[in-house]
């Protein structure tokens, strides 16, 4: 679960003052320090809560004195002494500079000891709505911020779970053999005397027009690609099948009405082609040549025994993430509670910087890239709050069932990374400090934890697939 929370930075301070009088009128909760500050708090939804406060006046006059009293320490003006600048005379120079002083120092000061003495933890920067200063009025202001939401796990334990497992077929072990040695395989250019064929890759240029109008996400040039991947557009690359070098031609395309693309939602398309080049693929033989590509292995023995042991690790992580959606969907199911908007569209961020990366791994500009991307983002939406709230719910659960993450068990995965990925665990341990992902790797391992626990309480059925069954499962 990808899920961080940065908590902001007033959140964790305390004010001086305690406010230690309160009492309930009708149905809304109010708190009044001794200063006579009223604080009232809303609660708009389960994640969302508004503080409203009404700062009398006294208080007010308070604080913009003693900010005229450090103004008038530093202030000169042609006339006056230093430090014994009348106060009227500053007003008519500060008073804009010193009540927006004030403003903020009273935000700051009652707005921290509020969510102290309520308990608020903000999970985002608050949202200010205020008055302005005016003589013998109080100051009013209020602040919305989102929390997380209050869960009260249940149905997480026995529950009963039924998972599919895989063996490695022969079929499987030959089938990862001959994708190792596509990884060898070089690219020779084709002839004129024949057109193009599923398993080439060609390079052209294309553009795409919709109701006659150019459509520049749907434009590039020298674009590779291989036919028959299905990576492209559907019906795309089966049009390109049988042209040749150097043809131009045009592709029509029909996207389907709900297309995550809002405007080619139910448009036909037409691609402007030019085919630029045809080239096939060459596999390496099978032979002792092949093997010295390798320095770990000396025989095609060899390397057939560690792909099948790559490929029963891959079958038990596939069980393993199945074994999680399955639980996922089970918890998510018995517990109904709203996700914190801005962890949602944080998710869908982290998702759409994900498909523009790739994107522009794929050969497409970075501009037309990040344009694409964004049009996902309603896409993204459904699954990106079934994260947010699978990592919260996790997370609730650890709390009720009091896991912890304690200090040496995130340096010991810290050092299992640093050996992983080869670097050194001090640079590793500083870089995460710097970016600010020590929290988030202590919530995936606490998220890790919970799941390891609903595991261990639950009963599980494991059913083995046949290969006939695996086939059908691969044909889907």
């Amino acid at each position: 679960m990808r899920i961080g929370v940065r908590v902001p930075s007033l959140a964790p301070i305390l004010g001086d003052l305690l406010v230690n009088i309160k009492y309930v009128r009708e149905g809304e909760l109010i708190v009044v320090s001794e200063m006579g500050v009223a604080v009232q708090v809303e609660e708009i939804s389960p994640v969302k809560k508004k503080i409203l406060f009404d700062i009398p006046w006294i208080d007010v006059k308070k604080e913009l004195d003693a900010v005229y009293r450090n103004v008038a320490k530093s202030a000169k003006i042609k006339g006056f002494r230093q430090g014994k600048i009348p106060r009227e005379v500053l007003e008519g120079y500060y008073k804009k500079s010193a009540e927006g002083e004030t403003i903020s120092n009273l935000l700051k000061k009652f707005y921290r000891e509020a969510l102290e003495e309520k308990g608020i933890i903000p999970v985002t920067q608050p949202h200010i709505d205020q008055t302005g200063i005016e003589k013998n009025k109080n100051f009013t202001f209020t602040a919305t911020v989102e929390v997380e939401p209050v869960i009260e796990p249940k149905n997480y334990t026995g529950l009963e779970l039924e998972i599919e497992e895989f063996d490695v077929t022969e079929r499987d072990a030959e089938e990862r053999l001959q994708r190792v040695r596509q990884m060898f395989s070089s690219l020779e250019e084709v002839g004129d005397e024949r057109g193009t064929v599923e398993g080439d890759f060609v390079t052209l240029d294309f553009e795409g027009t919709a109701d006659g109008e150019p459509l520049k996400e749907l434009k590039a040039e020298d674009y590779t690609l291989e036919v028959g991947s299905k990576n492209f557009f559907p019906g795309f690359e089966e049009q390109l099948v049988g042209m040749s070098r150097g043809e131009q031609g045009q592709i029509r395309i029909k996207f389907p009405d709900d297309h995550h693309i809002s405007h080619l939602a139910g448009k036909e398309v037409i691609f402007s082609v030019n085919l630029k080049s045809i080239k096939e693929k060459k596999l390496p033989d099978l032979d002792e040549n092949f093997i010295r590509n390798f320095d770990k292995f000396e025989s095609m023995e060899e390397l057939k025994e560690d792909i099948r042991k790559s490929l029963e690790e891959e079958n038990k992580v596939k069980a393993d993430l199945a074994l999680k959606e399955l639980v996922v969907s089970k918890l998510l199911e018995a517990n109904e509670f709203e996700a914190p908007p801005s962890f949602v569209e944080g998710q869908i961020f982290y998702m759409m910087a994900d498909t523009q990366q790739r994107m522009i791994l794929s050969g497409m500009d970075r501009k037309e890239a990040a344009e694409l991307s964004f049009q996902f983002r309603d896409h993204f939406r459904d699954e990106a709050t079934r994260i947010v709230k699978s990592g919260l719910l996790l997370k609730s659960i650890a709390q009720k069932e009091s896991l912890t993450v304690d200090e040496k068990e995130v340096e010991d995965h810290i050092r299992d990374m640093a050996r992983e990925h080869a670097k050194e665990y001090e640079f590793l341990r500083e870089s995460y400090e710097k970016n600010g992902r020590i929290d988030y790797i202590k919530n995936e391992m606490l998220n890790k934890k919970a799941f390891d626990f609903i595991k261990e309480k639950s009963k599980i059925t494991v059913v083995k697939k046949t290969e006939a069954k695996k086939e059908e499962e691969d044909n889907r």
